[in-house]
């Protein structure tokens, strides 16, 4: 798996509890994935004036179809808002039908990279909700 560098959002350095985001996107056709990825990074640029944004990887296995986010926010509140964002949708939209998506999403008071763990083992299949 490739993961991205970190990316801080405007609530980096937050303490107390955060809300850990992660989706998996596998695209029926690998040549899907290039746009998928490059999305993502178009997304990830806007991430340092996000509201309620901690923090963010991207990750990747292209030769399997893969890719996705571990995020980090500082609510549900914050990541419903980039959800709902204009470019957010538009992307969703434009790959709707070409893959399955499945995320899930849970509290903890580690907003670091140890939320890793958790999201690999989802990610891997291990669980269904990580803790």
């Amino acid at each position: 798996m490739l993961t991205s560098r970190w990316t801080p959002g405007p609530a980096a350095g937050v303490t107390g509890p955060v809300l850990v985001s992660v989706t998996d996107f596998h695209a029926d056709r690998l040549r899907d994935m290039p746009g998928v990825y490059q999305a993502g990074l178009a997304l990830r640029r806007a991430w340092p004036d996000l509201p309620g944004a901690v923090g963010m990887w991207l990750w990747t296995e292209p030769l399997r179809g893969r890719c996705g986010s571990v995020s980090i926010w500082l609510d549900e509140q914050a990541l419903r808002g980039f959800v709902g964002l204009p470019d957010h949708v538009a992307i969703v939209r434009r790959y709707r039908g070409r893959g399955r998506l499945r995320s899930t999403a849970w509290t903890t008071t580690q907003a670091d990279r140890g939320v890793w763990a958790q999201a690999r083992a989802y990610l891997a299949g291990e669980e269904t909700l990580a803790p």
